[in-house]
């Protein structure tokens, strides 16, 4: 039974959603703008395509590597075999989170810190359509079914339902307390197995979950002992929130395997363990330092499951029995840490140092011992970060984190550096799986 919640120090600054940095973000309004339904519909493009377009992967591999470099703005395609560049092509500035991908890797979704949703074909290697959510954007969620995105927003007070076909509006929710007090939106992310949305408020106490399923049942404010003697009235409208109320505003979160209960973080430090049925939080645990559960990391361990978490300000990595929810070891670091990753086929956590005067070394942490075993430097005195797997786990792809930095490729086995691409500040690498079967007709 889940009796506890993690306690942090306050000051929770560095971390955003989908692991994006704070000195790397949209710095949006001090005051609530105005971008209603009519100012996005007019902002909405939907763009030709070529007469000689094809419908087909530009290269034959299953898989292939997208890479974000904020340093220029652009976006670079892969080869997932060789790594050779199939294309690369320039964005809107300030990308926010992690982009979404279609599930048979054919669209690829982005989100500008200025609301900018750009909708990209990575068969024809084209944008399809654009259209801006906002003035000033949080990061963006892509439905389990495919069929909608909702963008949390800054700027104004909403959070934005898009057609995730050609980006055409479909809702735009006000986001604001029983009270009628209206708030920032901190995160929203995808949780496939309730066919919901959950987003976290920044400016009042509520968790919400919004159901995208067309089989999802009425919501009603506060509780009703029978909705079908008609004791309350639903909440109108699409999309209705199901409100969790909490003592203190949500900054960033992650789900348990099994989408039941969510670690979230608060701005003042506290990490929550939030029960999403019962719609209740739950007890603590207190660690040191700066936890950050957005980087989270979860495997099996001599029969139970552990959870590690790297720490925005000490130089450890904290392990935590997520059944019993109790520290099973503190693992100390030569800094603090802000991304920490692994692959079911990998025996090690990969995790930087990324405040640290070490910046530059990545440690390699045993799964079974818990000890660090490895230490890497790709590029002496130049920041490393952000590991990423390719499918099979046989490949981990390192970001020199500079202006002159570049995507460093390791055999996760040998640890054997076996290639090495230059890229502008490579902020983000997402393994791309393509199930759609090569055609060579235009469409």
């Amino acid at each position: 039974m889940l009796g506890l919640l993690l306690v942090l120090v306050p000051g929770f600054s560095h971390a955003n959603p989908d692991g994006q940095l704070a000195e790397h973000r949209y710095q949006a309004p001090a005051q609530s703008v105005q971008w209603d339904a009519a100012a996005i519909r007019a902002s909405h493009v939907r763009y030709p395509l070529a007469d000689d377009a094809v419908a087909a992967p530009a290269s034959d591999v299953s898989e292939r590597f997208l890479v974000v470099e904020s340093g220029d703005h652009h976006a670079s395609l892969l080869d997932g075999e060789t790594f050779a560049l199939i294309h690369r092509w320039p964005t809107r500035p300030g990308l926010r989170g992690a982009p979404k991908f279609s599930a048979d890797g054919r669209f690829v979704y982005f989100l500008s810190g200025e609301g900018w949703v750009t909708q990209y074909d990575l068969h024809r290697l084209a944008a399809v359509a654009e259209v801006r959510a906002g003035s000033a954007s949080r990061n963006l969620a892509l439905s389990g079914d495919g069929r909608y995105l909702l963008v949390a927003n800054d700027q104004p007070h909403t959070l934005v339902v898009l057609d995730a076909h050609d980006l055409g509006l479909h809702e735009v929710i006000e986001v604001r307390d029983e009270d009628g007090r209206s708030s920032r939106v901190s995160a929203v992310y995808d949780a496939p197995a309730r066919h919901s949305f959950i987003a976290a408020l920044k400016d009042i106490p509520e968790l919400w979950e919004l159901r995208y399923d067309a089989d999802a049942p009425p919501v009603y404010q506060g509780f009703v002992h029978d909705f079908r003697l008609g004791e309350g009235v639903p909440v109108p409208g699409a999309f209705p929130p199901r409100r969790v109320l909490l003592d203190t505003p949500l900054e960033d979160f992650l789900f348990d395997p099994d989408f039941l209960y969510v670690i979230g973080v608060t701005g003042n430090g506290q990490v929550m363990a939030i029960d999403l049925d019962a719609r209740r939080r739950l007890a603590t645990l207190e660690l040191s330092g700066l936890p950050r559960p957005g980087a989270g990391v979860r495997w099996e361990h001599e029969g139970r499951t552990l959870l590690a978490l790297p720490n925005l300000r000490e130089g450890v990595v904290s392990v935590i029995d997520e059944a019993r929810w109790e520290l099973v070891k503190s693992i100390a670091t030569r800094g603090p840490g802000f991304f920490l990753a692994s692959h079911e086929n990998s025996p090690y956590l990969w995790g930087d140092v990324f405040f640290g005067p070490h910046q530059d070394l990545l440690h390699l942490i045993d799964k079974q011992s818990l000890e660090i075993v490895h230490t890497l430097r790709p590029e002496p005195g130049k920041r490393a970060a952000h590991v990423a797997f390719s499918a099979e786990g046989r490949h981990a792809l390192v970001s020199i984190w500079e202006e002159e930095g570049a995507l460093v490729v390791y055999d996760s086995a040998s640890l054997e550096e076996i290639n090495r691409i230059p890229m502008s500040r490579p902020t983000g690498k997402y393994s791309v799986i393509s199930s759609f079967p090569r055609m060579r007709e235009s469409m």
